[in-house]
């Protein structure tokens, strides 16, 4: 063990490496020329495969979306799943394969399933995302064996996914606007069944209403108040009564044969003191109405009727005095009436019509008034129950407003995917034409080959060295025996060896020569036609 980590640890002697190129040149020359070419020819054997790719640019909304909210919430990188998923389906690359005439030789020996299975290994997408960790582009590439047909097929593939997702945004955008359209006309049709139920009960409960509590409210005061003042009016009417009966009854005593001094005196006291109450009656009134209320004026012909009937009072007395002889007294019938006693009975009449009619007023005004106390005793019910009806009405309403705003802001964003100004799909290059093959990579292949050459070149000429027996320096002889080398005898050749050698020499240079020439050509047209 020793031994072995002392030979390890024994600097390397170029010498003996130089000894072992000199005289295994050839076992490594050949072989490294026969590798390199090798894999050099081989790889003009494997066909050419050329690759075209174009970039798709995944353009924004060019309307703002504080202005214009997409209808279509699903993610990109969603979307464009769902796309792949489409476009590389059977039936749709069997459509691109008969349509641009795709592996025309597989086709003799392959299923369909097959080319479709090829063609799904020929694409490739290459996603591109930005700084949020949001899909901005992809690239869509194609390898083919002509690079026309991946040019195409590249273009074929680009336009698949533009029309793809502008068919399928405008499709899902109008069948949310659609679908939003359906749940409007229902709740139109619920908004209006609720405004019917809510005028059916407006008008069964008419006046019962609880917005129109306050005006029922007030509609009983005024009645209220209506029916204090017929029942003053109809106090002073029946007061009136009372006046007009006596005086008629006074009238009538006097016609009698009662003195003309007595009856008269007594009479015209009673109508000064009608007067003085009219007057009373009329200030009152003043106080309170002007001179268009009704009872004003009613008051104001009272007293003119009153001062008409004391002037004929006056006249009659005076008459009477005038003919007051027994003669005259015989003469005069007993049972004729005169004209002051008509205009009293006259006035009980009328009276008696405005006492009749009070009271009509008064109870009709009584019915409005208990009318009036019944709703608005049922005012808490009707409260209650035109609650429920308000409230499912307000909510079908705030439904219906809802969605009438949701499907005109989905309208909107159905034009603009129609338009194509939402978010869609840009080519930003068109495919373009290879010109060098995508595989294989000959250049690399090349240098693979000088690796080979190389390993096979050493292989051989270590193996030689070591299968030869011969023994060619001082530390091999140490392998085999214990002792230390005293001297070394170099070797001694004749002319001839020496002009041998030396011509095996330049042959083997000029062989190394054209050896690098043979590769270096090679790489060289491997890197401008590979």
């Amino acid at each position: 063990m020793e031994e072995q980590l002392q030979e390890s640890n024994e600097p390397i002697d170029f010498t003996e490496i130089k000894g072992i190129v000199r005289r295994r040149r050839w076992q490594f020359l050949v072989p490294f020329f026969c590798g390199w070419a090798l894999v050099w020819g081989a790889s003009w054997l494997i066909p050419s495969t050329y690759r075209s790719g174009t970039l798709i640019l995944v353009e924004q909304p060019s309307v703002p979306e504080k202005y214009v909210v997409s209808n279509i919430d699903s993610d990109i990188q969603q979307q464009l799943d769902s796309i792949t998923q489409q476009i590389l389906s059977r039936t749709r690359l069997l459509r691109i394969i008969d349509s641009l005439g795709l592996y025309a030789q597989d086709r003799k020996r392959k299923s369909p399933d097959d080319l479709v299975e090829k063609m799904r290994k020929d694409i490739e997408i290459e996603l591109s995302h930005g700084d949020d960790k949001k899909l901005s582009a992809f690239n869509i590439y194609y390898a083919s064996r002509d690079p026309k047909m991946a040019q195409r097929a590249t273009s074929e593939l680009a336009n698949l996914f533009i029309s793809e997702n502008l068919e399928q945004r405008q499709k899902r955008s109008e069948n949310t606007t659609n679908f939003l359209g359906d749940q409007l006309d229902q709740a139109r049709a619920k908004l209006a069944e609720q405004e019917a139920k809510m005028r059916v009960f407006k008008d069964q409960h008419l006046g019962e209403l609880p917005t129109q509590t306050q005006s029922n409210l007030q509609i009983l005061t005024g009645l209220q108040n209506q029916v204090q003042a017929n029942e003053d009016s109809l106090n002073r009417a029946k007061q009136q009564n009372t006046y007009l009966e006596s005086l008629i009854n006074q009238y009538r005593a006097m016609d009698r044969g009662s003195k003309p001094g007595e009856g008269g005196s007594g009479g015209l006291a009673e109508i000064d003191k009608e007067l003085e109450q009219l007057k009373a009656q009329l200030a009152d009134l003043t106080s309170h109405y002007t001179d268009k209320h009704p009872d004003v004026r009613k008051t104001k012909e009272q007293i003119a009727r009153a001062e008409s009937r004391r002037e004929r009072m006056i006249a009659d007395m005076n008459s009477r005095a005038n003919n007051s002889s027994p003669e005259a007294a015989v003469t005069t019938p007993l049972d004729a009436k005169s004209a002051p006693l008509l205009e009293l009975e006259s006035q009980l009449k009328a009276n008696r019509v405005e006492i009749a009619n009070r009271q009509a007023e008064i109870k009709d005004e009584q019915n409005k008034i208990n009318q009036y106390q019944g709703r608005l005793n049922m005012a808490p019910v009707m409260e209650q129950q035109f609650a429920d009806i308000t409230r499912d009405y307000d909510q079908s309403k705030t439904d219906y407003e809802s969605l009438l705003k949701k499907k005109n802001e989905s309208e909107m964003s159905t034009d603009l995917e129609k338009t194509q100004q939402g978010e869609h799909f840009r080519m930003l290059d068109p495919p373009n034409l290879p010109v060098r093959p995508y595989k294989p990579n000959r250049l690399q292949l090349c240098g693979l080959g000088l690796v080979v050459g190389f390993v096979l070149g050493a292989g051989f000429a270590i193996g030689q060295e070591k299968l030869s027996g011969k023994i060619y320096s001082g530390r091999e002889i140490k392998k085999l025996v214990p002792f230390d080398v005293i001297a070394e005898i170099p070797p001694i050749e004749s002319l001839q060896e020496q002009s041998s050698s030396r011509r095996s020499a330049w042959i083997a240079g000029a062989a190394a020569v054209v050896i690098v020439g043979f590769i270096l050509l090679g790489s060289a047209v491997t890197y401008l036609y590979g």
